[in-house]
């Protein structure tokens, strides 16, 4: 046993969509040496666990646990034990018929400490994001969250009476197995048959269902529509609301559910816009960079410098300093940069771009380079791999030039394989490729790609409907999927 004193976190996940994961839990997700996650995590907050952490699924599905509870409580002592810092993924909030109380008097017993991050719970968070207000002034003045399961997975007694009388908004949690039972048992304790109830399926993610009806008629529409898990059931005439209040309809990617492929440092941005538009979003790294040893040419030899990437730029910069140079060392060099995100971040470093094509590719830089360069040789600072288009191309129209690897492109291991996303956000050809090694089974509606050269791979990949940006920005990516209906 290491001396190293080990900690838990018990982490709310929340209902599911990772905007709604709490900036807390991700920070310690973040820093987790090993995960211990449930069934109804979302994929978008599995896609945050780090990729050197340990990950064990102990999902629950309907009640039916493949792992049971106890054994869950060992795992979690048995691995702190160990020196590591544990982080316990449980759906909703922990707190919430989430067990953690007893996940807690397990590791006070092991003499481990811990550390409880809530979440936000799908009893508030479901009913709000299928436009339910769960209290309504002049219509429901509480509301009373309820479990629709025991712990052994069987129909949970409950003083169906006193609900009956309460006058508020009920929400009966863990709820598509129980709708039937549940809505004869407030009959029968007197509720009328139209008071107005809902079933919410997916509450919050892309495959968000709202059932409506009243408390007579809803179980007939649950089994007429086949509610699945997770759901859970709303009573009250605040349910009423839910038409209305329906606001996902005012965002053009609510129901969509779209991977971005683009490397962990670069998603950011991106997936900032989609989820802005109501998409659900998971971040799969598809590849990665890795700096590659070079030296420091001779700046003089070259009248133009070509930058492909920003990660190329990046990459250039932290040669200078690692050589002790700075921009100065380029002297009267020339600067050409494949595109407004690559021409942003030489700015960002003091670097005004000369020449940046109309269309943002190898073939139009080149192009343009050997117009303007007039005999004069160019540097290429850019992957070790990278697409062979422009030097193609250069060579065609006698440019001389130099090839400066900084960066190599690694493929990524898929650390989980998304459930029922719809589309794939391709930046590059090099995405295409990662994403095929890495989910080569999964099959995706659509394919975004950004230019016709990553297209272009999609196609070789097999994609069957490829959209392409009319021009390679990520404004022009998520407008072109917005025009664009699964």
């Amino acid at each position: 046993m290491t001396d190293k004193k080990g900690r838990v976190a018990l982490i709310g996940a929340g209902p599911g969509d990772s905007g709604l994961f709490t900036l807390r839990g991700r920070e310690l997700l973040e820093a987790a040496d090993c995960v211990v996650y449930d069934r109804l995590v979302g994929d978008g907050v599995l896609a945050m666990m780090p990729p050197s952490a340990e990950k064990i699924s102990v999902g629950k599905c309907g009640g039916v646990h493949s792992v049971p509870q106890r054994e869950i409580e060992n795992i979690l002592v048995r691995e702190a034990q160990k020196g590591r810092f544990v982080v316990r993924l449980k759906g909703g909030d922990p707190f919430l018929f989430g067990r953690g109380g007893e996940e807690i008097e397990a590791l006070i017993r092991g003499g481990i400490a811990f550390e409880v991050v809530p979440g936000v719970t799908s009893a508030l968070a479901g009913p709000a994001c299928a436009g339910i207000p769960v209290t309504h002034r002049g219509v429901a003045r509480s509301v009373h969250i309820i479990t629709a399961h025991t712990k052994e997975g069987g129909i949970a007694r409950v003083d169906y009476e006193a609900l009956a009388r309460l006058g508020g908004t009920l929400v009966f949690l863990m709820g598509a197995m129980a709708v039937a039972e549940i809505c004869e048992a407030l009959l029968r304790a007197g509720m009328a048959e139209d008071t107005r109830a809902a079933a919410v399926e997916n509450a919050s993610m892309a495959a968000q269902r709202l059932i409506p009806g009243t408390l007579a008629a809803l179980p007939s529409a649950c089994a007429e529509q086949g509610l699945k898990s997770p759901a859970l059931i709303v009573v009250g005439e605040a349910a009423a609301f839910a038409e209305s209040f329906a606001w996902k309809r005012f965002l053009p990617l609510a129901g969509r559910k779209i991977i971005v492929t683009r490397p962990r440092e670069r998603s950011g941005r991106l997936s900032a816009m989609l989820r802005a538009r109501g998409a659900e979003v998971v971040e799969l790294p598809c590849i990665s960079t890795r700096r590659i040893r070079a030296g420091l040419p001779d700046f003089s030899e070259y009248g133009w410098l070509g930058f492909t990437s920003v990660t190329g730029v990046e990459a250039f910069f932290e040669l200078l300093a690692e050589n002790g140079r700075d921009i100065r060392s380029v002297g009267a060099a020339k600067i050409a940069a494949i595109g407004p995100a690559t021409a942003g971040a030489l700015r960002e470093r003091g670097l005004l771009t000369d020449y940046m094509p109309e269309l943002y590719d190898g073939l139009h830089l080149a192009r343009g380079i050997a117009e303007l360069a007039r005999g004069e040789a160019a540097l290429l600072l850019r992957a070790k791999n990278g697409s062979p288009e422009l030097t193609v191309e250069l060579k065609a129209l006698g440019v001389r030039f130099t090839e400066l690897p900084l960066y190599e492109t690694i493929y990524e291991k898929a650390e989980i394989i998304p459930r029922e996303a719809d589309t794939a956000i391709f930046t590059s050809a090099s995405t295409v490729r990662g994403f095929k090694a890495a989910m080569p089974e999964l099959e995706i509606k659509l394919a975004c790609c950004i230019g016709e050269q990553t297209a272009a791979e999609a196609r070789r990949a097999g994609f069957e409907r490829i959209i392409t940006a009319p021009t390679a920005t990520l404004e022009s990516l998520v407008n072109t999927l917005e025009e664009n209906a699964i």
